[in-house]
């Protein structure tokens, strides 16, 4: 495999002439990437350094994955211009199981070492973070951009945001990394690890970072925004948010998620085929072959889909239909008042605009909120 198949679509590859030094060592890299647990799906936009990943364990090196379970207690502040909400050690520990299963859609598991990273930092005592500490200047941390915005900004920067870093930069020292992957946000970080492993004696990590995949809307991706395409999300879904990706877009996705050109012709099979590729690489062929003609019939020719949830129909005559919405699809009557009328939910098919419905009207009846949102109401 060429240098350049295991840097595709990286922005930094550094320092320079690095990779080759390494690859001269004659024996399988270390390659480590982290994540901090903050949210229990892993989207695509965390699958790009995966991939990098997944391009040196095919060519016979080891893939380090640090679940961040004791730095997700502090919150990593690249690109933040607030300090990110602490989550629960519950909260941490779940995220945390169904991380790997997911990461393992990309990554080579058997070429895989799966560490936490409060193995070593759960055990530092207060003479090592000093020691820690030392090797970089509050001035440094200063000129980092998302600090120097809200330093300038007078908003609150925590002592815990500024050893963020330094404690990403220790997981390298503690598992001896020979090449780090991230995104363009950590490259801070990345380097942090650099200076550690040289304060400690060791022979500096190349750092690797790739670009940020924007999400289906054009902003950040983001879980908190929902617009993302989960690693782990129902066929279904996964394709539905594909398709929801703009032209202008196109290219970007087919670069980064497929690590292809897009092909001539029109954006719509393009999109088309990122989609397949998309629950394919998730779900297997037969998966993305049924998201497809679910996408077909239920989006593009209106229909419902082949199975629909049943939800027994309330009592009394006529049904408020809002009721009915915010038990079927987890609305607030608020919300299902204004689909209704925005002529977006429809009883058989046929659009409503009436909040109370004979009851007789909604035996049996497949009432759809949205384009994608279905339940047949049982009862007589």
């Amino acid at each position: 495999m060429s240098i350049e198949t295991l840097t595709r679509n990286a922005v930094d590859v550094l320092p320079d002439g690095a990779l080759e030094t390494k690859l001269k060592l004659g024996r399988p890299l270390r390659v480590k990437f982290g994540i901090d647990v903050t949210a229990p799906d892993v989207h695509i936009g965390n699958a790009i350094p995966l991939q990098r990943m997944r391009a040196f364990q095919d060519e016979g090196h080891l893939g380090v994955l640090i679940i961040g379970d004791y730095t997700t207690r502090i919150g990593d502040p690249s690109g933040r211009s607030a300090e990110r909400p602490i989550l629960s050690p519950d909260e941490i520990d779940q995220n945390a199981q169904t991380y790997l299963e997911q990461a393992a859609r990309v990554i080579d598991l058997e070429r895989t070492e799966v560490r936490h990273n409060g193995e070593w930092l759960g055990k530092l005592d207060f003479a090592e973070v000093l020691r820690i500490t030392r090797t970089v200047t509050v001035a440094q941390m200063l000129e980092r951009d998302d600090f120097a915005k809200r330093y300038s900004a007078q908003a609150p920067i925590s002592v815990s945001e500024l050893l963020y870093p330094l404690m990403q930069g220790f997981d390298s020292v503690a598992i001896e990394a020979d090449v780090e992957l991230g995104g363009t946000d950590q490259l801070y970080n990345l380097l942090a690890g650099r200076a550690l492993q040289e304060a400690y004696g060791q022979e500096p990590q190349l750092v690797l970072t790739t670009p940020l995949l924007l999400g289906f809307d054009g902003s950040k991706m983001s879980a908190s925004k929902g617009n993302y395409i989960g690693l782990a999300e129902p066929p279904e879904e996964q394709f539905g948010k594909a398709m929801r990706i703009s032209d202008e877009m196109l290219g970007d996705y087919y670069r980064l998620v497929m690590q292809a050109d897009v092909t001539a012709g029109e954006p719509m099979e393009a999109k088309l085929e990122l989609a397949r590729f998309i629950v394919r690489r998730s779900w297997g062929e037969e998966a993305a072959a049924q998201a497809e003609a679910h996408f077909t019939r239920v989006v593009r020719e209106g229909g419902a889909p082949e199975e629909v949830p049943e939800r027994a129909l309330p009592q009394g005559d006529p049904v408020h239909l809002p009721t009915v919405l915010a038990d079927a699809f987890g609305l607030s009557t608020s919300e299902a008042r204004r689909l209704i009328a925005q002529g977006g939910v429809k009883i058989d098919g046929t659009v409503v605009g009436e909040l109370d419905v004979p009851r007789q009207t909604l035996v049996d009846a497949i009432v759809q909120a949205g384009k994608r949102r279905f339940v047949r109401l049982a009862g007589a």
